[in-house]
């Protein structure tokens, strides 16, 4: 085989009119060599003779497994096929006959109109919260994206359970003031799996007037722009960032986010905040009445005179001990009431299983014991004998003898 070199002084030379001939006795090549080098469309190039390999041994039984299971892991079919050599070298081989039995699974190119969606996600920062009982925790951040201006709204919650998430989403759509028309998950079970719902989401859609769309497993592109701000957070808020406790962590991050919302994003070439006025004037007004949202539970008012509510319990006035109390709480307080009337609050705690105090009811409780132990003064019965002429009276036989 001649070098890609003399494959080109040929062409060259014969384009200039030199004798084939002539040219093979000047480079010391044979007249065939000459002639093909003409021929031939393009330069000559070395090819491999192919060779079996160690791979060619299994790779029936790896296309075979691949027919039926596209998806295995290499590592396992390695395993499967008994394969002891590279793994890497395994793996290459894999990835190229893989694509012929899995089936595509194309991506739409998306857009968003002004108003349209916002794309809901909870993000865990990678850094423990500390506690009211000195604890600390992972705690969930609710945030959401308005998928048109890309404008964002986070904010920690307790939480993942259907109460905290719909009061973490009522009071973020309160900051944006709308509603979009349609607010994008993924299967998050405090709001709903394929065609189920949570207990309370229907009825909070519902009064949002706003429609729930729950994605479909493996449909990451639909979710996309609010899962790639989870990872800015990671990367531009968490680093060297310390906090003392949730409301610390809503307070650093809220003023962080007033400035992000500023910045360029790349996608759109536009800030969030100078598109927000647009996506805002396409959304659903705000619901004359408010949805009900947060814990709610009614219950007899026991004689330790606590109410379990949000994973805690809570005093009450001991004064109401048997009756009915209708107990709440938000993400900031607990309230009980009795007919509508307020007879505690306490701070809600995000801690779990704690017991919260109000020291006058304790005072109270002590007051009604002492009274409870005392003995009951008793009438005499001298008092309880009546004059008859009372009953003459009353039955106005008053001045009349009776025979």
């Amino acid at each position: 085989m001649i070098s890609v070199e003399d494959w080109a002084l040929i062409r060259r030379l014969v384009a200039e009119g030199v004798p084939q001939r002539q040219v093979a006795r000047e480079l010391g090549i044979g007249r065939s060599t000459v002639a093909r080098a003409l021929a031939a469309e393009g330069p000559p190039k070395y090819e491999r003779q192919q060779v079996p390999t160690a791979f060619d041994v299994v790779e029936a039984r790896v296309r075979a497994i691949l027919e039926e299971h596209p998806g295995m892991p290499a590592t396992v079919l390695a395993e499967r096929v008994g394969w002891s050599g590279s793994i890497t070298w395994f793996r290459e081989n894999v990835a190229e006959l893989r694509p012929l039995y899995r089936r595509p699974d194309p991506a739409d190119r998306l857009t968003w109109e002004a108003g349209d969606a916002a794309q809901c996600d909870l993000w865990f920062p990678p850094k423990r919260i500390p506690l009211e009982n000195g604890t600390s925790t992972l705690l969930p951040v609710l945030v959401i994206t308005a998928a048109h201006s890309r404008f964002v709204l986070a904010q920690m919650i307790p939480s993942k359970t259907t109460e905290d998430l719909l009061l973490g989403t009522w009071q973020l759509l309160r900051q944006l003031g709308r509603v979009p028309r349609r607010l994008i998950w993924d299967n998050e079970r405090g709001i709903g799996r394929g065609p189920h719902r949570a207990e309370g989401v229907p009825a909070f859609m519902g009064t949002l007037a706003t429609r729930l769309v729950l994605l479909r497993p493996r449909d990451p592109e639909s979710k996309g722009i609010v899962e790639r701000r989870n990872g800015w957070f990671e990367t531009s808020f968490m680093p060297g960032r310390s906090f003392a406790s949730p409301q610390d962590f809503n307070q650093q991050f809220t003023e962080w986010l007033a400035t992000a919302n500023q910045r360029m994003v790349r996608t759109t070439k536009a800030r969030p905040i100078d598109l927000l006025d647009a996506d805002r004037a396409a959304m659903l007004p705000l619901p004359p009445v408010p949805p009900i949202t947060g814990w709610h539970k009614q219950v007899r008012l026991g004689r330790d005179y606590y109410v379990n509510i949000a994973r805690n319990y809570y005093s009450v006035d001991p004064t109401w001990i048997g009756r009915m109390v209708d107990a709440s709480a938000d993400l900031d307080r607990v309230q009980v009431r009795l007919g509508g009337k307020l007879v505690a609050e306490h701070p809600r705690v995000w801690a779990r299983g704690l017991t919260i105090t109000d020291t006058s009811h304790v005072e109270t409780a002590r007051r009604l014991r002492q009274e409870s132990q005392q003995p009951r003064t008793q009438r005499s019965v001298e008092d309880l004998v009546r004059d008859l002429a009372d009953y003459d009276k009353a039955f106005g036989l008053e001045g009349q003898e009776v025979s």
